[in-house]
């Protein structure tokens, strides 16, 4: 007896089935069987199963004689001739990834489930682009008891990303309906009801091949049958829970289908027709009649909107308010105040309250105008529109200049009012290049611009205009898009730059850097200043380089800087990090000053000097400690210690810094005890801009800096936003605004609903102004507590992963809750309630703050930037004293 079963669903496929087969008889589980079960199909998909079954004996094909027309009874067979005690099911244009059935294998068999669930993932065959369906609900591994436990995870109602026990499906009489498309919905839906105990785990174990063909059964939502086989499914899945006194459950399972199945057909709905948009509505209503106040609160503002617009038979507005769900999420064309709440349209109504959206409260560089293309026509090369324009927030100021965004062309525009409320553009434009055309206001009070696309009739033919330039619609909410082809360089420079290509390999530019530095040695008042790889010009460095400017010594600097990235000093050198001009830099200059490290396999000449200011100091592990080196793999660490010996100076903030960090890297050489260059600033309370106004801030509000740090076995994910900014927002909104500055590796986006009261700061250039601009800090291990300590502010520390963190992820040398200078929380309802109360919390944290300052800041005066350059740059001091 094989140990499991994977059915095969195939009809007239049999092109993709050898993939989908493959994949499952190169299981890393090799104990299996795979059944293909086939629903009559008319193309060469026998041929295909044939030839797949007498290539490998685990193979066996059955074969319906006559189409079902769905793919509830080719599954009904595949399960009926499981020899196995574990089925899964697999559609045969999709893949099993190679541990799939081993590893909900092994779950089952430790959790003694009735059934596993696994992550699915899409696979977008045109641009290899793969997606994660609901990541949420597989974020961790866990059995849970019942649906009722978690009925949430109503929204994976899959049956092909679960590992089956056959015996619990047969004792069950568990079938899947064959007289219904969304069949899965229905068997899901009662597997749910009837299911005591099943396993969810985070790993992906189906990948779902998506491709442009409209044909598939998922796919074909444009089909008025397709809606209403949804519908029938959802009805039947509610009538299933019900059959099993699950009766209270049905309203979880509704809000699924008003969550994603509605959604499939609402998101596109903008580019559907009148006719169709009111069939739809006609389809749907009776549904939704039976769907519970209560359950349609629940939703997205405008996914509720939609409803309730639905019910009431308002055709045109639904399909205005369907441009709102997805693409440029456009606001409404008129919105109505009252009491504090927002509501969509012109008239007051509990189901067209929007407030939640909070779009009447955003900053003005995030507020929502709506542009709708009225007219639009072509005359030779130009495009002329007439733009109408809504401002539903009322959020233009008195003062304003108006602009076409065309990439990075702007043509002004002259907005006229309308009489009506809003305003009408008659815009002029000679599309030249590729790009989405956006109008912006600008506040001429402020300097603040707002941009937003503009919106046209899905139904809109496509312009050709000469050269190949093509103005046409674009996305689900149908937005103006300009598409054009690359222009042509001239021959020879084209040759020149693929050869340049060819050459500037990294194998090929260390080469070269090795020979310059043979024979041609470095200048001695050439200075290259780095600051985190390039990403930036700030940090000590920068600090540095403004005391040399200050002190006029004679030392050429250039800054290398990464493709890209600004904020370099006014009037400054720069070299593009990697290319050919900054290895002759790198080779040529006698002085290099960075704040991480210059490329690890980048020899130091001879005759150079390198100064490492490092860039922060706290408890978490580093160097060789750290869990990039800490493993025992010789190359990493020999190429780390290899460029720790090219140091000829390190500058550290504190005694404790030295007494790990020296430790911890391998370090030798000298030790600047100067405090550290970019916290001069901080001593002295200097800031450079007025943060507050660039990030409009409002006034009397104050102000949360919001700073965590990377999680090392997640980088990039988003996981270091720990705190619930929804939960922060509702409570403190009207007294707080957070400034959020994650970690410059790490990838979080604001939700829109929140840029109320969020600030994103990721890449805001001065972290020194943000910490200045603020009245508390919120962070977890990251070392921007020790630089914080010199404003004697509060502090708070949420670290509700502290065991994780320490034991499992990026290592400790102190125990951050004995020495933290302020309360140590784990949700953010505690949170909340410290800064609801923050001058008593502060206080009472005073002995801690002070003993956390002498350690980390009893050597910041506010003068090392002078100190360092005195010490390091000494030698052109003194040049510049002889006479």
């Amino acid at each position: 007896m094989p140990a499991c079963t994977v059915v095969v669903i195939a009809y007239n496929d049999a092109d993709r089935l050898p993939r989908a087969v493959r994949s499952v008889l190169a299981q890393t589980l090799g104990d299996l069987e795979v059944v293909i079960a086939d629903d009559a199909s008319t193309d060469a998909t026998p041929r295909v199963a044939e030839e797949l079954m007498r290539a490998d004996p685990r193979v066996r094909y059955l074969r319906r004689a006559a189409n079902s027309g769905g793919c509830g009874a080719p599954r009904n067979d595949g399960l009926d001739a499981a020899e196995s005690p574990y089925v899964m099911f697999l559609d045969s244009d999709d893949e099993l990834p190679r541990h799939s059935c081993k590893s909900l294998l092994a779950e089952i068999e430790r959790t003694g489930a009735d059934f596993v669930s696994g992550q699915i993932t899409r696979l977008y065959e045109w641009n290899g682009r793969t997606q994660r369906y609901y990541p949420a609900l597989f974020a961790r591994r866990r059995v849970v008891s019942g649906i009722r436990e978690e009925p949430e995870l109503f929204l994976d109602s899959f049956t092909t990303n679960k590992l089956y026990s056959v015996r619990f499906l047969r004792d069950r009489l568990l079938r899947f309906p064959e007289d219904i498309h969304y069949e899965d919905h229905v068997f899901s839906s009662e597997l749910y009801a009837v299911a005591e105990r099943f396993a969810v785990v985070p790993w992906v174990v189906y990948l779902w091949h998506r491709t442009r063909d409209r044909s598939s059964i998922s796919l074909s939502i444009g089909d008025m049958d397709n809606v209403r086989h949804r519908v029938a499914a959802a009805r039947r899945s509610d009538a299933a829970l019900r059959a099993h006194g699950a009766a209270d459950l049905v309203p979880a399972r509704q809000e699924r289908f008003l969550r994603q199945d509605l959604r499939v057909y609402l998101n596109p709905l903008p580019t559907r027709d009148r006719v169709w948009a009111k069939e739809f509505a006609a389809v749907v209503r009776p549904y939704l009649e039976g769907v519970p106040a209560e359950v349609l609160d629940r939703l997205d503002p405008m996914a509720r909107v939609c409803c309730h617009l639905i019910l009431s038979d308002r055709i045109d507005d639904l399909l205005v308010a369907a441009t709102s769900l997805t693409g440029p999420q456009a606001p409404p064309r008129a919105a109505v105040r009252q009491a504090g709440r927002t509501y969509w349209g012109t008239t007051v109504s509990p189901g067209m309250d929007i407030t939640r959206l909070r779009l009447a409260e955003l900053p003005f560089s995030a507020s929502r105008l709506r542009h709708e293309v009225t007219e639009l026509s072509a005359d030779g090369p130009r495009v002329r529109m007439t733009v109408r324009t809504y401002d539903p927030f009322g959020a233009l100021p008195l003062e304003w200049t108006a602009f076409l965004g065309l990439g990075r062309e702007r043509v002004p525009i002259r907005p006229q009012a309308s009489g009506e409320g809003g305003y009408v553009s008659e815009v002029s434009f000679v599309p030249r290049a590729q790009c989405d055309p956006r109008i912006g206001f600008t506040s001429l009070a402020t300097g603040h611009t707002t941009t937003d696309r503009l919106l046209v009739n899905p139904a809109m033919e496509p312009i050709e205009l000469p050269g190949g330039v093509r103005v046409s619609a674009g996305g689900p909410a149908a937005h103006l898009i300009v598409r054009a082809p690359h222009p042509r360089r001239p021959l020879l420079p084209r040759i020149r730059r693929a050869l340049l290509r060819r050459a500037g390999t990294p194998a090929n530019k260390l080469r070269a850097y090795r020979t310059l530095i043979r024979i041609l040695p470095p200048r001695r008042n050439l200075a290259l200043f780095e600051s985190d790889v390039g990403k930036s010009c700030t940090g000590s460095p920068r600090a540095i380089y403004e005391e040399l400017r200050r002190r006029r010594l004679p030392v050429e600097v250039v800054w290398s800087v990464a493709p890209g990235r600004g904020g370099a000093p006014e009037g400054a050198r720069l070299v593009r990090r990697g290319g050919w001009r900054y290895v002759w830099t790198l080779a040529r200059a006698g002085l290099w000053v960075d704040s991480h490290g210059f490329p690890l396999d980048y020899p130091k000449p001879r005759r150079t000097r390198y100064l490492q200011t490092w860039h922060g100091q706290g408890i978490k592990s580093i160097g060789f400690d750290a869990p990039d080196l800490r493993a025992d793999f010789d190359r990493p660490r020999r190429r780390w210690r290899a460029a720790v010996a090219r140091w000829d100076a390190l500058v550290s903030p504190s005694a404790e810094f030295t007494r790990h960090f020296v430790r911890a890297n391998g370090y030798t050489g000298p030790v600047y005890r100067y405090g550290t260059p970019r916290c001069d600033a901080l001593v002295h309370g200097r800031s450079t801009t007025d943060v507050r106004a660039r990030l409009e801030i409002p006034p009397g509000r104050k102000v949360l800096l919001y700073a965590p740090t990377y999680r090392d076995q997640a980088k990039g994910a988003g996981r270091s936003v720990r705190a619930d900014l929804e939960l922060m927002a509702e409570e403190l909104a009207g007294e707080w605004v957070v400034i959020l500055r994650t970690h410059p590796v790490e990838r979080y986006a604001v939700p829109r609903h929140l840029l109320h009261f969020v600030r994103p700061a990721g890449t805001y250039p001065e972290v020194n102004d943000l910490m200045l601009a603020s009245d508390a800090l919120l962070t977890d291990y990251s070392s921007v507590m020790c630089d914080y300590a010199l404003t004697g502010r509060p502090m708070l520390f949420l670290i509700d992963d502290w065991d994780d963190y320490r034991l499992r992820e990026r290592g400790v040398y102190h125990d951050l809750p004995s020495i933290a200078p302020g309360p140590c929380v784990t949700t953010t309802e505690e949170l909340v309630a410290c800064l609801r109360d923050l001058p008593a919390v502060h206080a009472s944290h005073a002995g801690r703050y002070a003993a956390f300052r002498e350690t980390w800041c009893a050597d910041e005066r506010g003068d090392a930037a002078a100190r360092v350059v005195e010490d390091f740059f000494g030698a052109f001091i003194e040049a510049r004293r002889v006479p």
